[in-house]
């Protein structure tokens, strides 16, 4: 067997089964002879699928009778797969639930090879035998080389072209929105547990990272590194505009709009009910200014009787 395509015939008795090489010989190919059509290589992914075509013009008179797949193991051929007049057989357990020839359409041998892997490169022939009409048979075969191409994601090095290469459902990360995880917005009262989140849109995994503004055109402070800056809980020198950052395995570092974070100092009003023997201090919505004011106070009724009005006193911080 010649890996540039040789054609042998053998003289054999009428086809049973599959005949035994009685004879053989080199001739050149001629025009009114079956030619078998093959690529020189063909490339496949590592844990994928690939086909390796091969295809020949039916020729009235000649009958395909035999069909072989061999592959290359160190200095000899092994035949993997055989098609004969009893049925297909694949001859190594290596291959089986994994390797299919075509037989829907005629002149057709195809190999499909699923699940690569990376010892299955090597050289692979396609032989196909016919039976000629005045009952010789022409055995013709050529040589194909299987490439397997491992992602080149699995490197050690990774570039953004690579990914690209390798990863076609990687989307690249959005320009992330800050939203808070409270009905207050961005202006909360002093002492509450609220948190800022960044949210942006894209392949995982992404990285995320916050900044605080600072006065006077200084740089940005670094103030988390996760997707959510959480304050607890909130304090007056919390207030300031913030930022932060997305960053995914494609694409640039996307920035999001700075927004302005306001935490109100937290004051306090007392209701203060004054009766003969008891005092209940009351906590009431605050007034920004310190000051004490007086609502009504006094007392009335007849001698040796009283009643009270409630006196409210206001305190700020």
């Amino acid at each position: 067997m010649e890996g540039g395509g040789s054609l042998n015939t053998h003289k054999f008795p009428p086809l049973v089964g599959v005949p035994s090489v009685s004879a053989s010989f080199f001739c050149s190919p001629s025009s009114g002879q079956p030619i078998l059509k093959v690529p020189e290589s063909v490339t496949g992914p590592w844990k994928g699928d690939v086909n390796i075509p091969c295809t020949y013009g039916p020729l009235q008179g000649y009958t395909q009778v035999l069909v072989k797949w061999l592959v290359q193991r160190g200095s000899d051929p092994v035949t993997i797969f055989l098609r004969d007049s009893s049925g297909d057989h694949i001859q190594q357990a290596k291959y089986r639930g994994r390797l299919h020839v075509n037989h829907k359409v005629p002149g057709d041998v195809s190999l499909q090879l699923n699940t690569l892997e990376m010892d299955d490169r090597s050289h692979y022939t396609c032989e196909v035998t016919w039976q000629t009409p005045n009952g010789n048979q022409v055995v013709r075969d050529k040589i194909i080389e299987l490439r397997v191409q491992k992602p080149l994601c699995s490197h050690t090095l990774v570039t953004s072209q690579s990914l690209l290469s390798c990863l076609p459902f990687v989307v690249s990360v959005s320009k992330p929105t800050v939203t808070t995880g409270s009905g207050y917005g961005f202006m909360v009262p002093q002492g509450m547990r609220i948190s800022l989140q960044c949210q942006a849109r894209g392949s995982p995994p992404i990285s995320y990272v916050w900044y605080k503004e600072q006065i006077n055109n200084q740089e940005p402070i670094k103030v988390g590194v996760l997707s959510t800056l959480l304050f607890k809980p909130a304090v007056v020198t919390d207030s300031g505009s913030y930022f932060c950052t997305a960053k995914g395995r494609l694409g640039s570092e996307q920035h999001s709009d700075t927004v302005k974070f306001v935490v109100k100092g937290e004051q306090f009003s007392f209701l203060v009910s004054i009766s003969m023997d008891y005092l209940v201090p009351e906590i009431r919505q605050y007034t920004p200014l310190f000051q004490r004011r007086e609502v009504g106070a006094g007392w009335e009724g007849s001698p040796g009787l009283f009643n009270h009005k409630e006196k409210i006193l206001d305190w700020g911080q």
